[in-house]
């Protein structure tokens, strides 16, 4: 439980960059190179000479080095240079460190530590607190879950001399009966913050007062009798007291009206009280007296009986999540706060209230959700704010993370998702990234991830973690067991490689897209199978073999014709999938080492007979007549087959131009025109050259502001006029139609670059 419980709030617009400082954390942990050497012998990290690093420093990297990677003994071996470094705050959770990392930067005496599930630490890290604890005035260390061996005894004796008689905050996180003996008789003088959480029998641990406790965290410990006993009699000045259960018989007291009553009279002081699923709020039954308030006799109710007391004088907060009979949802209830699931605010205080206690805040979380699903959320802030810290805090707790990305599913795709401000979008999504890839197997957080993410700007929003998503999305799409899940993620390759640089492109094939996306269209031939998932997987592989040959080549190498053809066989009918599969081809026919693959009599046959396809508008035939312009753009010597001969297939294509309409507007996009002007050398072959002109005709005919500028750019009307000299038309049988085409593309760009100028600018 945090005290005091923080109710934050994200504003989902801020757009306040993070500051200079952190910026600059945030690139160190990226490149540690920048303040330290790496030893491969070792495997560790070594200061780099003259670089000196404060407290102020130090202390930022660690929890700024947390928030990306888990920290390991590479990055403490950092710290072993105590004159150049300087720690006072080692706070580590989910750390791969040992106990000789840990011994590392616990030999800088720092003030406060803090070690939750660091798994790979064993036993003697007790001895190592205890051996540098001079400075120590907070503790938090657990789950205490080492195992037993023959030296038990004297590792419980090991564990009290961590205990500080000065030591002001201490956290033990227990999960075995063999820490009990922890605090025995160790006098604790000076501390004001003590959580025993899940500690069996705290009674016989402390049978001691500490008077100056007063925050007593004993969450989960059963309520026994001589637990109750030792929480009355351990502090009068105990002001928070939580004693929430995740176990309804752990929490069930003989009496429960009376015991909570003891309680509210016996500690005057107290203000924040959870009895979170626990019977002590009693059955509802409402209780009275006559009070005196402002001098007068009035009568007060409440319907907590054991908490009467506290009529006229409410507590703070009280916490009542989960509790026998519905405490929750009566009505005179004796605070200013209260943790229930009755409405919103109730929700959303339960979250923070139980922000330590994962098996509690996964039924929060639950009820959250269905608050999103089936209700109207007014703090949205709120609710984002607890969501993404419990995603952070507990990433092992699968249906934490499956809550949790459930919720931000419905945030994001809500009616404030255009409010989303930069910094908070890019944390969401790592977040939802960090889940993905530490729950892969689990497909209901799968399908939530992958529908959170298609809420978001693809492939703009996540390029600054675009390598992991690839990787995530390439592992979900094998898996042919859950086909939702698979096309949401192959559509979502589909958004990232489209749009992409080069660069980027060579990733998704280095990583495999191409062979992943052929054994999803590999099991769907088998099955007779033509769905979307199959259509958007050739859509991939078109975007991915853009201007990228090494995919071409391996797309060709892992036998793609030859689902090309099957495909062809029996699904030639569906558009959609023989478009894509064109455009693909299309890309491989562009690689000149490439084209000799395609010169084969089954091959050119089936792009022989789409030409005369009018599926789609043009762009199957138009596609096809692309890869045979590439193909013939070789030279008569390099048609190596009989048939279709190469004559019979270019007059074909030459009369399907004349068909196609130049006004068609197009499901294509070019980033560049190179390939297509390439084909205006092709003077042996007018056929190539026409199809080329045709395609700049069209494109800058029916999308002049994007096309008209790209042609420009690269050359292209140079290369046209050329086209216009007189001579050409001597050995150019199709100079008359090229000619006219040429005109068309020189005159729309004229036309484009008159519109743009400003009308004073103009000449008269």
């Amino acid at each position: 439980m945090w005290f005091p419980l923080p109710q934050e709030t994200l504003s989902l617009n801020d757009m306040t960059p993070n500051s200079l400082f952190d910026q600059c954390l945030s690139v160190i942990t990226d490149n540690l190179d920048s303040i330290s050497i790496p030893n491969p012998t070792t495997r560790s990290r070594v200061l780099r000479r003259n670089v000196v690093l404060p407290a102020q420093i130090c202390d930022k990297f660690l929890e700024a080095y947390q928030k990306k990677y888990r920290l390991n003994d590479s990055i403490a071996h950092i710290f072993r240079d105590r004159e150049s470094t300087r720690l006072t705050i080692v706070k580590l959770e989910h750390a791969t460190i040992t106990d000789k990392g840990l011994r590392y930067l616990l030999a800088h005496r720092p003030l406060q530590v803090e070690l939750v599930h660091c798994d790979c630490i064993s036993e003697a890290a007790v001895g190592i607190i205890a051996a540098y604890n001079q400075n120590l005035v907070r503790l938090k260390f657990g789950p205490l879950n080492f195992t037993s061996n023959s030296r038990g005894v004297v590792d419980n004796h090991i564990r009290m001399n961590i205990i500080k008689r000065d030591l002001m905050q201490l956290t033990l996180k227990i999960d075995n009966s063999m820490t009990i003996p922890v605090l025995r008789l160790k006098p604790l003088n000076n501390i004001t913050f003590l959580n025993l959480s899940k500690l069996p029998e705290v009674f016989s641990s402390l049978q001691m007062r500490i008077e100056t406790v007063k925050f007593l965290i004993l969450h989960n410990v059963p309520l026994t009798p001589n637990n109750m006993k030792w929480i009355l009699q351990v502090s009068d000045n105990i002001k928070l007291l939580d004693i929430s259960q995740e176990n309804e018989t752990q929490g069930t007291v003989e009496n429960a009206t009376s015991v909570l009553h003891e309680l509210a009279t016996r500690l005057p002081k107290l203000q924040y009280l959870d009895i979170s699923g626990t019977n002590l709020a009693g059955t509802g039954q409402g209780q009275s007296m006559i009070a005196t308030v402002d001098g007068g006799k009035v009568e007060v109710k409440t319907d907590i009986p054991g908490l009467i007391s506290r009529a006229t004088n409410p507590l703070e907060f009280l916490g009542l999540y989960g509790t026998h009979h519905g405490a929750c949802q009566r009505h005179d209830i004796p605070a200013s706060l209260i943790s229930g699931d009755a409405n919103e605010k109730q929700i959303l205080t339960a979250a923070w209230a139980a922000i330590d206690y994962p098996v509690i805040l996964s039924k929060v979380l639950s009820d959250l959700y269905y608050f999103f699903r089936f209700e109207n959320i007014t703090n949205v802030g709120a609710a984002l704010s607890v969501v993404l810290l419990c995603l952070k805090k507990f990433p092992l707790e699968t249906q934490i993370q499956i809550s949790g990305s459930a919720i931000i599913y419905y945030i994001v795709k809500g009616n404030q998702k255009g409010n989303i401000g930069l910094n908070l979008k890019r944390r969401i999504i790592t977040l939802l990234l960090d889940s993905m890839e530490t729950h892969i197997t689990d497909h209901t957080l799968m399908r939530n991830g992958c529908l959170a993410l298609c809420q978001f700007r693809i492939p703009e929003d996540v390029l600054f973690e675009y390598d992991r998503i690839v990787q995530i999305l390439l592992d979900v799409s094998e898996d042919s067991h859950y086909t939702f899940v698979q096309r949401i993620a192959i559509y979502l390759l589909n958004s990232l490689a489209c749009q992409v640089d080069g660069q980027q492109k060579l990733f998704l094939g280095d990583r495999g897209a191409i062979t992943r996306m052929l054994h999803v269209i590999a099991l769907r031939v088998d099955r007779r199978q033509c769905d979307d998932v199959m259509e958007v997987a050739w859509s991939t592989m078109w975007n991915v073999t853009d201007e990228t040959p090494i995919n071409c080549q391996r797309f060709l190498d892992n036998h793609g014709m030859t689902y090309f053809l099957a495909c062809l066989r029996w699904f030639r009918g569906n558009f959609e999938l023989v478009r894509n599969m064109m455009g693909l081809l299309g890309n491989v026919a562009e690689v000149a080492s490439l084209r000799p693959k395609l010169m084969r009599p089954v091959i050119i046959m089936a792009f022989y007979n789409l030409l005369n396809s009018v599926a789609d508008g043009i762009e199957v035939s138009y596609n096809a007549a692309g890869v045979i312009a590439h193909i013939a753009s070789d030279g008569p010597e390099a048609w190596t087959i009989r048939e279709p001969s190469r004559t019979a297939v270019l007059n074909r294509m030459s009369a399907a131009i004349h068909r196609w309409d130049r006004k068609a507007e197009r499901n294509i996009n070019y980033r560049s025109f190179h390939p297509i002007l390439n084909l205006l050398n092709a003077r042996h072959t007018p056929e190539c050259q026409q199809w080329a002109v045709w395609a700049l005709a069209n494109l800058t005919t029916v999308y002049p502001e994007k096309y008209c500028k790209l042609l420009e750019r690269e050359g292209g009307i140079e290369m046209l006029k050329q086209l216009l000299h007189p001579n050409y038309s001597l050995y150019n049988s199709l100079f008359g139609s090229i000619k006219r085409l040429v005109t068309i593309v020189i005159s729309n760009c004229e036309n484009f670059s008159n519109e743009e100028v400003p009308p004073d600018q103009m000449d008269h």
